[in-house]
């Protein structure tokens, strides 16, 4: 569908400061995380040589954000989602300052991490149901969602890019302590420019009652099961390196295939943002779900490595669907439970995420072959995509069933 004038763009949404202010702080908090990720990971390799202490620390950066995701969320349906926000920014500026201390004992740090994760977990809670409170719009939400979801990614590619610059010339301390300054300027931000709102159910609810309730509704069930295909769709990010063994690129091509992915997820954020309107995105959401894992199966011709960049590239912008799908979820849950309901939904993105890279390995070690590993990934992603579609286009795109339906 051809935009129409009428429809509103990306700076509509941008021109909400309420939004830009959000926005930009989480773009800081994103590109800070990146260089605490790159840090911590050199630091502990420097003072330990082991690699597995190093990717043992790495993995604690990504943990606590999976545990706290249930529970912590639900913090920000309890307390005003402004104050979840500068309060999650103000606390993680004070834990990661403390990591930036010289000279900071490994387990210390660790814990450190931890704590810094778990105080960040309710923060995305607050931020996808406070942008759902700033924009009632559909349209404009879903034009949010898009700048949220392009701006990430290249954030994070910015961050790890620059990351690795920044610790080798400055040291881990003053990345640690640049990540604390992005925190705290954030913090400063949403205090001052996001106006404040009262709780959504002002604690009166039960604590895992957003997560009866979204197990309880069949479309936000099957939003789900969409959102968890994303697992078998980034099988090959796990697979880069021996992938570019297998089809005899050089050492640097691993770089260009794991960069290849998140760029063309930008590419398709920002087609479909333009030129593809809400209501024609949530009816086609089955089909378009099931794209991504369809363009994998282009690894069974055992392509070179302008082909597996190009597949990896458009399997990317076929992922901009999960834009669509998280935004379609946030909008149907009540708002009393958007901040609980959003930890469901990106703590099963993430283990999704987690087990599929897990299971490609599995694969790869088993078949003798990163292509094929991707291909049946890529197989299964088709097998479990068409009921899921089915099912969607079977509810249509209207509003969710009243709590306790089936």
């Amino acid at each position: 569908m051809v935009r129409t004038q009428s429809r509103p763009g990306m700076s509509s949404a941008l021109a909400n400061g309420e939004f830009r202010t959000v926005w930009l702080a989480e773009a800081q908090s994103t590109i800070g995380d990146q260089l605490t990720i790159v840090a911590l990971a050199l630091l502990v390799y420097h003072r330990t040589g082991s690699a597995l202490l190093s990717a043992i620390a790495y993995a604690l950066t990504f943990l606590p954000a999976l545990a706290g995701g249930l529970g912590l969320a639900q913090l920000a349906d309890r307390y005003p989602r402004r104050t979840v926000l500068a309060g999650s920014a103000a606390v993680q500026a004070v834990l990661v300052g403390v990591m930036a201390i010289p000279g900071m004992p490994l387990l210390p740090l660790c814990v450190l991490v931890v704590l810094a994760r778990l105080a960040g977990a309710p923060s995305n809670a607050a931020q996808n149901a406070l942008t759902r409170e700033i924009f009632t719009d559909d349209e404009l939400y879903l034009r949010s969602q898009d700048i949220r979801g392009i701006t990430t990614n290249t954030a994070m590619l910015l961050g790890l890019a620059c990351g690795g610059f920044l610790v080798t010339a400055a040291g881990p301390s003053w990345a640690l302590a640049i990540d604390a300054a992005t925190f705290a300027v954030s913090a400063f931000a949403l205090h001052r420019w996001v106006r404040p709102r009262p709780a959504a159910d002002g604690g009166d609810g039960a604590w895992f009652g957003a997560i009866r309730w979204v197990a309880a509704q069949r479309r936000l069930r099957v939003l789900l099961g969409l959102s968890w295909l994303v697992g078998l769709a980034v099988i090959p990010e796990g697979l880069v390196a021996p992938l570019a063994r297998e089809i005899g690129a050089p050492d640097q091509a691993v770089g260009w295939l794991l960069a290849a992915d998140p760029l063309g997820f930008v590419a398709g954020v920002f087609v479909m943002s333009r030129f593809v309107s809400a209501e024609a995105r949530r009816r086609a959401l089955g089909v378009l779900a099931i794209v991504p894992t369809a363009v994998l199966l282009v690894f069974s011709l055992r392509p070179d490595l302008v082909l597996a960049l190009v597949a990896l590239a458009a399997a990317g912008a076929a992922g901009a669907y999960i834009v669509t799908v998280g935004a379609s979820f946030i909008t149907w849950v009540p708002n009393e439970l958007r901040g609980g309901a959003g930890g469901v939904y990106r703590t099963g993105l993430r283990v999704a995420q987690g087990v599929g890279v897990a299971i490609g390995g599995v694969l790869a070690e088993w078949a003798g072959s990163a292509t094929t590993a991707i291909t049946i990934a890529g197989a299964a992603g088709v097998l479990l995509g068409i009921p899921l579609a089915v099912s969607w286009a079977r509810l249509g795109p209207g509003t969710t069933e009243a709590a306790g339906a089936s």
